[in-house]
């Protein structure tokens, strides 16, 4: 009977070191939500780079930084041989030059000379006229008392009908003339300078791009071309790291996805750094789940779903480097 008690006593220690054991297991999964622990993320610094080319084709002229440069927004980085584009400007001057003159002469219409030509022309028709009226109406007269023989009658009348003729031509042609070009060909006039001048913004255009310049702030970090290579639109020449933004990439599990919402306020951690965090805020939380990228330091290694989190930089200094790895704290609210 001894033996009982003995045995109870042996089992309340085994459970008892059992409960200790799983308290210990869960005690770092809890927490956070048992006190004021700051929830640590770790992530990796995501700095923007930009790869720059040209957008029109040519020979490279000018590289005119190097790697490890610091550069400003607005500076200029290389240059193309812009010889061709300068003829090409050139020419759809020359072109939008001539369209802009026929279409000026074509609203102006007639030269007042040319009109002056036509209306004396009609005079002379109309003179001419008469005198031919004139010897028709005496044929008429003389052939009925057999005075002129019918064919010097006949010809007296055919000259009238001509006469007639040409003197309506005249009077057409000076009519013309004061109405100006037709409405149609001056529309055609103005629409080929439009063109013309669509043809030069182009050419200027492919011209100023032939100059590269920086869109924003930044460090080259690469210098992928030399003087002389020729290049195709689109072609990588230098690449640009932005001074700003500068964001870190962070993964929270689900049960403390409660903790990050946007707009926190972070500790940025990082070796270089010890002590001197930097201050950031979480400004963008992934609606989708995904498993632990392995480039990710976790203080525990597991393959458990997260969401990935943009946490952006307040004040960035050129110590943060692109896939610097960071830690990132953030306090529990109260």
């Amino acid at each position: 009977m001894k033996k009982k008690p003995a045995l109870v006593l042996l089992l309340l220690v085994i459970v008892s070191a059992g409960a200790a054991v799983w308290h210990g297991w869960l005690s770092p999964a809890l927490s956070l939500e048992q006190n004021d622990t700051p929830l640590t993320l770790h992530g990796n610094v995501d700095i923007r780079e930009v790869n720059l080319g040209f957008r029109v084709s040519g020979r490279v002229a000018e590289v005119l930084h190097d790697e490890g440069d610091a550069i400003t927004a607005g500076e200029m980085l290389a240059r193309l041989d812009a010889g061709p584009y300068r003829h090409e400007v050139d020419q759809a001057r020359a072109s939008l030059a001539a369209a802009e003159s026929d279409a000026q002469r074509l609203a102006a219409g007639y030269r007042p000379e040319e009109i002056d030509q036509a209306r004396a022309s009609v005079e002379q028709a109309e003179v001419v006229n008469a005198n031919a009226k004139l010897n028709a109406n005496r044929a008429r007269d003389l052939i009925t008392k057999n005075v002129i023989p019918q064919e010097e009658h006949d010809d007296r009348l055919a000259r009238e009908a001509e006469t007639d003729k040409q003197l309506q031509a005249a009077r057409a042609n000076l009519a013309l003339l004061a109405a100006g070009y037709r409405a149609e060909d001056i529309a055609k006039a103005r629409a080929q300078v439009a063109q013309a001048r669509a043809v030069l913004a182009t050419a200027q255009l492919n011209l100023d791009d032939t100059t590269l310049a920086a869109p924003s702030s930044g460090t080259l970090v690469t210098r992928a071309l030399e003087p002389g290579s020729i290049v195709q639109p689109g072609v990588t020449v230098l690449t640009l790291s932005l001074d700003r933004p500068v964001w870190v990439r962070a993964y929270v599990d689900e049960r403390d996805l409660g903790l990050v919402a946007p707009g926190t306020e972070v500790d940025v951690f990082t070796d270089s750094r010890q002590g001197k965090p930097y201050r950031g805020k979480i400004g963008f939380v992934s609606p989708r789940a995904e498993f632990t990228p392995k480039t990710v330091e976790t203080e525990n290694l597991r393959t458990s779903l997260v969401y990935r989190l943009r946490i952006v930089v307040a004040e960035p200094d050129s110590l943060l480097r692109q896939g610097m790895p960071v830690t990132v704290r953030v306090k529990k609210p109260l």
